[in-house]
């Protein structure tokens, strides 16, 4: 559990860096504060799930739309990310551009 607050706090950390060193472009301050948001909680619930393998998997959030990429051992693995980004407060849809690693 306290693994679990620690890994949390040092996603929201890094969320607020980000935040702080992001060229705004097109987006105003409050839209990149709640993608910031966004990137956390979905992070967070990869974290929690004995499934999603956080690490391996990126989300690229802009304006509630939510990207993912990176890479899954199963095709499970990539739905279940997908179900868990599209279930977080905030995201209105996901582009879910997971691959699946090739077997070694």
């Amino acid at each position: 559990m306290k693994a679990n607050r620690n890994l949390l706090a040092a996603l929201l950390l890094g969320s607020a860096l980000a935040v702080g060193c992001t060229n705004l472009g097109e987006k105003s301050a409050g839209a990149t504060i709640d993608d910031a948001a966004i990137t956390t909680k979905v992070k967070a619930k990869f974290v929690a799930d004995s499934t999603v393998k956080a690490m391996n998997i990126k989300v690229n959030p802009f304006e509630g739309t939510v990207q993912l990429s990176g890479f899954a051992n199963s095709r499970a693995e990539a739905d279940r990310a997908a179900t868990l980004a599209r279930e977080t407060a905030g995201v209105k849809s996901v582009k879910n551009d997971i691959r699946l690693a090739q077997a070694q």
